[in-house]
């Protein structure tokens, strides 16, 4: 993943997440969406945009280092 010096608003990466949520395992969508219905800051924002970026293009083998880095973060 690129690292991306624009920052992304809590609609944005919504928006993200449910371009890409077809292709992720339901219980990560449900911890995600969860998780951003929180007051986040910046920077969580943009990591979970990066994670949710091009997932449906990702291995097999990135997404689950993306869905662990995601479980990482919501907890």
């Amino acid at each position: 993943m690129s690292n991306c010096t624009m920052d992304h608003t809590q609609p944005d990466v919504v928006e993200k997440l449910a371009e890409q949520k077809s292709f992720m395992p339901e219980e990560l969508v449900k911890s995600c969406e969860l998780f951003l219905s929180k007051s986040l800051s910046q920077e969580t924002l943009n990591e979970v945009f990066h994670l949710l970026k091009k997932y449906d293009l990702a291995t097999e083998k990135e997404r689950v280092d993306r869905d662990n880095k995601m479980q990482q973060l919501f907890i």
